[in-house]
């Protein structure tokens, strides 16, 4: 007699396909792994995928060492063969969700996962979408998909939406002890992805089952939006507390210390990464659909966005008082990822401001280890090495992201204007200032 889907999962005798092998999938795979079950990564990169199946991580927080455990124990491979698909039993989606010039959401990549999930779904499959998208996706856009070739949601295969909630770099929380949200397109859709997903975390109370898919899509808006408008209010104090000649930094730790009704955020050069500055606009998107406006929402877009402008402002006047134009000087910028501990340059506000300075017709060069090449106004760059930084006559320098052990001291004692757009070094100190 076959076994229920319930037994299944209780005796992890499951296949899970991960489509998308990115900051998001692979965690996903190599988890599902490691917690007993056969997993099976997708992509459409080759070069990903070989290197995989040789046991060789291109994500940071999947160590190959992790990746060639569940191998030797024939529980992980790769493929980029969609025929390959037809052996699993459930198939996560976790695919990128960018936007285009117009801030129009971009579902090329879910479309295309979607469409070859159709070429292999078959009856009692479960399909997780966890790409982050705007409330409604999963029921108007990717159900209508997977039904092409006759087969029904929730009748014939199971169709739920769970948002990933992955932070490149963060050590405390991951795929297995960071709380799911998951909402299916019916009770049972719902029910058994919950089932599976609380079977892969440490403590499987941390699932939290909604209504439905749209609920769990809009949720996971709210998440980053919040973060998104938060960091923009305390952009805009930043400049006021600049006009005023107050420290903002020292207002933030103070605001901080009362124990209810207050969470710091930080000012910057605007977030960046694939969620933060994308999501927002996946919500504006929707909502105009009737004929709303998140006005809120928007103005924290542009807040956010403006901060590199700012940014090179202050730059500007930093080299002003030395009797320096933008133009012509030599400036060092400590940071290109999107975000410290990371080697992730999508949407990087750090390489934007780097952009800007190029234009502007500086000279300029970066430091991160973590990023060892990049591409400034058609001139590929590589970071500079803690020597060079030592031997070379800086006319500026900016901190843009924060990291540890910068040389920032020895900088300062040469004379060379530093701007510290992130806090990088603590307490101001000799020709360091702070945004």
């Amino acid at each position: 007699m076959a076994k229920s889907f319930d037994q299944r999962v209780q005796q992890h005798d499951l296949t899970v396909a991960v489509i998308g092998l990115g900051y998001v999938g692979l965690p996903l795979a190599v988890s599902f792994a490691e917690a007993g079950y056969v997993a099976l990564g997708f992509d459409v990169h080759s070069g990903v995928v070989a290197n995989l199946n040789k046991s060789v991580s291109h994500i940071a927080d999947v160590p190959s060492e992790r990746i060639a455990q569940v191998a030797q124990a024939k529980r992980f491979s790769a493929t980029t063969n969609p025929k390959d698909l037809a052996a699993a039993d459930v198939i996560f989606i976790c695919v990128p969700t960018p936007f285009d010039k117009t801030q129009t959401p971009d579902l090329s990549y879910i479309q295309s996962a979607t469409e070859t999930v159709t070429s292999v779904l078959r009856s009692e499959m479960l399909i997780v979408l966890q790409s982050t998208t705007y409330p409604g996706t999963t029921t108007e856009f990717v159900k209508p998909i997977l039904e092409k070739n006759g087969l029904q949601a929730g009748k014939d295969f199971y169709l739920a939406f769970s948002p990933e909630r992955v932070d490149p770099g963060n050590e405390t929380w991951h795929v297995r002890n960071t709380p799911k949200v998951v909402g299916g397109f019916t009770s049972e859709c719902v029910r058994r992805s919950a089932l599976l997903l609380a079977s892969l975390m440490e403590d499987p109370n941390l699932v939290h089952s909604v209504g439905s898919p749209a609920v769990a899509e809009m949720a996971k808006l709210l998440e980053n939006t919040y973060r998104a408008v938060n960091i923009a209010l305390v952009n805009e104090l930043a400049q006021m507390c600049h006009k005023m000649d107050i420290d903002v930094w020292e207002v933030i730790d103070a605001a901080a210390t009362k124990p209810f009704g207050f969470q710091p955020f930080y000012p910057g050069i605007g977030p960046g990464g694939h969620c933060i500055p994308v999501d927002p606009h996946y919500l504006a998107w929707k909502a105009r659909e009737y004929e709303f406006q998140l006005r809120f929402v928007e103005l924290a877009a542009d807040v956010n966005t403006q901060m590199a402008e700012y940014a090179v402002g202050r730059l500007q006047d930093l080299l002003n008082k030395e009797g320096k134009s933008l133009q012509g000087s030599t400036i060092l910028c400590f940071g290109a990822a999107f975000k410290p501990g990371v080697s992730d340059v999508r949407n990087s506000r750090a390489i934007r401001i780097m952009e800007m300075l190029a234009e502007r017709g500086a000279s300029v060069a970066y430091s991160d280890p973590l990023v060892d090449e990049l591409t400034i106004s058609k001139t590929v760059l590589r970071s500079v090495s803690v020597e060079q930084i030592n031997q070379t006559n800086w006319d500026a320098a900016m901190v843009l992201v924060n990291a540890k052990d910068l040389p920032l001291q020895q900088l300062s004692a040469k004379g060379i204007p530093i701007f510290d757009a992130v806090n990088g070094g603590g307490p101001p100190s000799g020709s360091r200032t702070r945004l």
